[in-house]
């Protein structure tokens, strides 16, 4: 498991799981530069164990990670209560609109594409910790 990147703050803990080492790092600094706090996992069951144990406001999920898949990872999380809250967006190359329909069945509450455009990205996460009242 990546050691979560702590800093002092008052913004919402982001879960970002992503198996690729350049766009993990890179998306993650980006974030902390805007104040939010990450945590970091690099396969689907890592993600799963650093959901559960800290209970981030947010995940960010690839769909394409190692051992268990994004939409495998995501399936579990939403069926456990107490991650089931936990909104999830999906990150993934694949943009097709049967791939966005298979994210959102997975029980992704958010869709975006890599690369990923930061502005929007950022609508997204902060209209859905909006709605789950964390930010």
């Amino acid at each position: 498991m990546i050691a979560p990147e702590r800093l002092p703050s008052n913004m919402a803990r982001i879960l970002l799981v992503e198996d690729n080492e350049m766009n993990r790092d890179m998306l993650s600094r980006r974030l902390i530069r805007r104040g939010y706090e990450m945590l970091l996992a690099n396969d689907g069951q890592q993600g799963i164990d650093v959901a559960s144990a800290e209970l981030p406001d947010l995940i960010l999920m690839d769909m394409s990670l190692p051992v268990l898949t994004g939409w495998e990872a995501t399936q579990i999380l939403k069926h456990r209560p107490e991650t089931a809250q936990i909104p999830v967006v999906a990150l993934t190359a694949h943009a097709l609109s049967s791939d966005r329909e298979k994210a959102m069945d997975a029980g992704c509450n958010g869709y975006e594409t890599k690369p990923v455009e930061l502005p929007r990205l950022l609508e997204t996460i902060e209209k859905l910790l909006r709605e789950r009242g964390a930010s």
